[in-house]
């Protein structure tokens, strides 16, 4: 028997040994894209931390021109910031490569170094450029889940991450009053549970309004303020004075045709007035 469990043993180690083995074999390369959830990684990317996260979609190495393909329009190059600094050309090496192949184009950016502010505003304004969409991850798990989430939501429809409006004509009446400046939350809660409706918190005054708790005089005339403002505000420019009302003159005085004032056609003296000159009378000897 004990033969027989020895031998047990050593014919069950081989199978334990091959089974590990298969399964820390890096995956096979593909020398076409596969469909599905398989995300199709570049032969460059081996030694990236980053694989080692991503454990919760399938992955392979692939031909491709792009760092990670995550669907048949999308795709992503990865850049350590470090590696950027050292090589700053690499960046435009590979978009030469990369065309506009893809849709959509994601530059994933581990930021690895103590001052990337410069960094970034280099790539921001190559992002621009290029039609990229910069992504940012501090380290290579977070990376990592940014690839396998593109990959997840590869098929979703847009209405999936966009804000649903709530049905319930309460959390709605809530959601109205709390656009009121210093109203938030709580006191709308607050109003709904003293008044029950929006009519009865619009009908009550403002002494009434303040006696609810948290809400004093002030947040009370404001509140009946917001509440009794006309829809349509009154046109102001009925006022103003238009060009009918602009009187003629530059001092804004009416002319008056009965008092004609001095202009260019009023006679001016000039060389025709009489003179005095040599042959006007002289008084001389002869007179008496």
């Amino acid at each position: 028997m004990s033969e027989l469990s020895s031998t047990s043993k050593e014919s069950a180690e081989p199978s334990l040994s091959k089974k590990t083995k298969i399964d820390d074999n890096p995956p096979v390369a593909l020398s076409k894209p596969t469909s599905g959830l398989t995300i199709l990684v570049n032969q460059k990317q081996k030694g990236n931390p980053l694989l080692k996260y991503m454990k919760n979609l399938p992955w392979a190495y692939s031909d491709i021109v792009p760092d990670y393909v995550m669907g048949p329009r999308v795709c992503a190059l990865f850049l350590s910031l470090r590696y950027h600094q050292l090589n700053p050309d690499y960046l435009h090496d590979r978009l030469k490569l990369l065309g506009s192949g893809y849709q959509l184009r994601v530059l994933l950016v581990q930021i690895d170094v103590a001052e990337p502010n410069h960094s970034l505003k280099h790539l921001t304004r190559i992002c621009i450029l290029a039609d990229l969409t910069l992504m940012l991850a501090w380290s290579a798990e977070e990376a990592a889940k940014m690839i396998e989430t593109y990959k997840s939501f590869e098929n979703k429809p847009p209405d999936m991450i966009m804000e649903r409006a709530d049905a319930d004509p309460h959390q709605q009446v809530m959601n109205a009053l709390t656009t009121i400046r210093s109203i938030n939350k709580t006191d709308a809660m607050t109003l709904m549970t003293v008044f029950g409706s929006l009519a009865a918190i619009v009908k009550a005054s403002p002494t009434a309004l303040s006696l609810c708790p948290g809400i004093g005089p002030q947040k009370a005339q404001r509140l009946h303020k917001v509440l009794h403002e006309k829809f349509i505000r009154e046109d102001s420019s009925k006022d103003k004075p238009g060009p009918s009302n602009i009187q003629a003159g530059s001092s804004g005085e009416q002319e008056d045709p009965s008092n004609p004032q001095p202009g260019p056609s009023s006679p001016k003296p000039g060389p025709s007035s009489p003179q005095p000159g040599p042959s006007s009378p002289q008084p001389g000897p002869s007179t008496a």
